[in-house]
């Protein structure tokens, strides 16, 4: 990897959120052409989209001297993404199809983007997508990148857009990077408003993100805005959304209110967990909950806690 730049960028700086792309010129005449990017320019919306797609879905590897590949393996059905990447890249790729079978089908039908030049390769490893496995490894860039072009990358490769067996509106990102997640979280954060935090599955260790209801429909609109580069089905998935409406009869359920722990000490020092809970301005449930975790060992008790500032 590149050594770091002590000017780069932290990994979790959103910076402000983006609008709609400019209008084109006024005059038809005498339009003001739009300057050619460089290849893998990440502040090109188009090249963040890639690369975010690159980083969660590509593989890059190293061959013996100066040989390796970067390949990208996707459903047959998205080939279409593939030609945006090859006509993206000023250098010689291809494209192949063929059929296998795989864990999860018989017949599996998939199209093959294979980059072989050193010289884009190196860009890309140089930007932050790792040789071999990298799930685990890969972080928001540390350069200037336009952010909801890269997140759509991602979400366009390890994502999920649609509707619940409910018919709740959902935004959904599965990662092993704590990093990638991290950062969706923030900057959906800022975008909606609605917080999450992440933890990994304790199945198979991955970190799984969903959003839903009106913090989804409002992600999918900022996410895929209008002739912006994606996987046209997901494109579909997030025009959907947008007439989604909650029912009249559907709660607001206000945001989550986090337990302090001079709350917890109030809560294990009573005896009658309704006294406590009009004490702490909270419902009894709540409060029963609460003191049945802190009693079991499934959050940590206030004594247990590190001294606060």
């Amino acid at each position: 990897m590149a050594g770091h730049d002590p000017n780069a960028r932290a990994v979790f700086d959103i910076g402000a959120l983006a609008t709609a792309p400019p209008p084109p010129p006024a005059s038809a005449d005498s339009p003001t052409p739009r300057p050619v990017p460089a290849f893998m320019d990440l502040e090109d919306p188009c090249y963040a989209c890639m690369f975010g797609f690159l980083q969660a879905d590509g593989h890059l590897a190293a061959g013996t001297g100066h040989k390796g590949r970067l390949s990208v393996e996707i459903n047959v059905r998205d080939i279409a993404v593939l030609r945006e990447f090859q006509q993206l890249t000023p250098y010689n790729s291809s494209i192949t199809e063929r059929v296998r079978s795989t864990n999860f089908a018989e017949r599996h039908h998939s199209a093959v983007w294979t980059l072989c030049d050193r010289e884009a390769r190196t860009k890309v490893h140089d930007l932050g997508l790792p040789y071999g496995r990298k799930s685990k490894r890969i972080t928001p860039p540390r350069v200037e990148f336009s952010r909801r072009d890269y997140l759509r990358g991602i979400i366009d490769a390890d994502g999920s857009i649609g509707y619940t067996g409910q018919g709740l509106p959902f935004v959904s990102l599965t990662t092993a990077s704590a990093a990638v997640g991290a950062y969706l979280c923030r900057y959906a954060k800022a975008a909606t408003g609605t917080a999450r935090r992440i933890g990994r599955n304790t199945r198979d260790g991955v970190y799984n993100v969903v959003y839903t209801k009106e913090a989804a429909v409002q992600l999918a609109g900022h996410l895929y805005y209008p002739d912006c580069l994606s996987l046209a089905r997901k494109s579909t998935a997030a025009a959907s959304l947008a007439s989604w409406e909650r029912p009249a009869t559907m709660r607001v359920r206000p945001p989550g209110r986090r337990w302090k722990p001079w709350e917890d000490r109030t809560l294990l020092g009573s005896e009658d967990t309704a006294a406590a809970a009009a004490e702490l301005g909270r419902s009894e449930a709540s409060c029963s909950v609460r003191l049945w975790r802190l009693r079991t060992g499934q959050v940590r008790c206030p004594e247990d806690l590190p001294p606060g500032p």
